[in-house]
C-alpha cells in the first residue's frame, strides 16, 4: 500500500471515529418537551406535582418544564404577567381546575393554547382538568367530555358489546362519581398507548365518572370500567382529535390532601399508561414491552 493511500485510509478512520459519537447521538430520539400546568384545584396538586415529575423522571423521555399560575384571583397584575410559552413545548399535561367559581385562563392565554393544540400539540387532561374550564367553549370541544350538568351535553356508557350508547342532553345524571376503588379497567379497541398490555387489568383507587358530558365529538373511548354503583360501563380513558392536535383524557391519578403517595398513584398501570400517553400525545410510538410489574384483572400492583 503506498504512502499517500494509507495516509488517507488512516485519515478517514480518524474522521468516522472522532464523528461516530455525534451519529449516535443524532440518532437519539430528542427528548419529549414538556409543560406541567398548576396552580388551582380541588386536589392536591403542589404533592401531585410532585410525584408526576418523579415517574416522568424515571422514564428519561421527557425534559419537564413547570408553569404555576397566580393562587388566586385577588392579583389581576401576576395574572396579566402568567403567559406561558406553548409554543416551546411538545405536550401540554394540565390539573389546572376551577371548578366553583374559581379564576379561569386569561382570554390571551386561552387563545393561544386553543392555536397550540389545533396546531398538533397535545394535551394530556389530568383527572381532575377534566372538571375545569365549563365556560370556555373550545376547551370543551378539546376534552370531548367533563364534569357537568346533566344539561350540558351528551354522555357515552359503554355496551356489553364494546360499542357505544350516547345519552343525550337532559337524560340520566350529573356527572358524578362513587367510591374510590380498586376497578377492573377493559381495553376498548386496540390503541397504541395500550400496545402489548392486557386486554384487562386491575388499577388501584381509582374514580370511576358517571355520566361525563360534553360535545362528545371526536372521541375515542380506549378504556373503560364498571362504576360499582349499578353495573353500568362508563369511559375511563378516552382521546380526542382536536385540529391537528392529539388530547388524551383519565380518571387515573388522584391525589387528595393528606393522602400522600396515594395507592391510585402508586398503581403500576398509571404509571405505565401516563408516560405512554405522553409518547403518543407528542407523535411518537409508545412502549409495547409489557412491564413485569404491570397488574392482571385479579389484584393491583402497586409500586414503591
Amino acid at each position: 500500500m503506498g504512502r499517500d493511500r494509507r495516509t488517507f485510509l488512516f485519515t478517514a478512520l480518524a474522521l468516522a471515529a472522532a464523528g461516530l459519537p455525534l451519529l449516535t447521538r443524532a440518532a437519539e430520539a430528542p427528548r419529549i418537551r414538556v409543560l406541567i400546568i398548576e396552580g388551582i384545584s380541588n386536589h392536591d396538586w403542589p404533592r401531585r406535582l410532585e410525584l408526576v415529575r418523579e415517574i416522568l423522571a424515571r422514564d428519561g423521555a421527557f425534559e419537564v418544564d413547570v408553569s404555576i399560575t397566580p393562587p388566586d384571583a385577588s392579583d389581576p397584575a401576576a395574572w396579566a404577567r402568567w403567559r406561558p410559552d406553548f409554543t416551546r413545548y411538545d405536550v401540554v399535561l394540565s390539573g389546572y381546575n376551577n371548578l366553583g367559581g374559581k379564576p379561569g385562563w386569561p382570554a390571551e392565554v386561552q387563545r393561544a393554547f386553543e392555536a397550540f393544540v389545533r396546531g398538533g400539540g397535545g394535551f394530556y387532561v389530568y383527572h381532575e382538568a377534566n372538571n375545569a374550564f365549563a365556560e370556555w367553549p373550545q376547551y370543551n370541544e378539546m376534552i370531548g367530555l367533563g364534569w357537568r350538568d346533566k344539561h350540558f351535553g351528551s354522555a357515552l356508557l359503554v355496551r356489553e358489546d364494546e360499542t357505544l350508547q350516547t345519552v343525550p342532553a337532559g337524560d340520566g345524571d350529573d356527572t358524578w362519581h362513587g367510591d374510590r376503588t380498586d376497578t377492573l379497567v377493559h381495553q376498548r379497541g386496540q390503541h397504541p398507548i395500550h400496545a402489548g398490555l392486557p386486554r384487562s387489568w386491575r388499577a388501584a383507587d381509582m374514580e370511576v365518572y358517571r355520566y361525563a358530558r360534553g360535545p362528545a365529538r371526536n372521541v375515542d373511548v380506549i378504556a373503560y370500567a364498571h362504576d360499582g354503583v349499578d353495573g353500568r360501563q362508563f369511559p375511563v380513558e378516552w382521546t380526542v382529535r382536536y385540529g391537528r392536535g392529539r388530547v388524551f383524557v383519565s380518571a387515573y391519578g388522584h391525589v387528595w390532601f393528606g393522602h400522600g403517595a396515594s395507592p391510585g398513584m402508586r398503581c403500576a398501570a398509571f404509571q405505565s399508561v401516563m408516560p405512554r400517553a405522553l409518547k403518543w400525545l407528542a407523535g411518537r410510538n409508545p412502549d409495547t414491552q409489557l412491564p413485569a410489574d404491570f397488574p392482571g384483572p385479579d389484584a393491583t400492583s402497586l409500586r414503591p
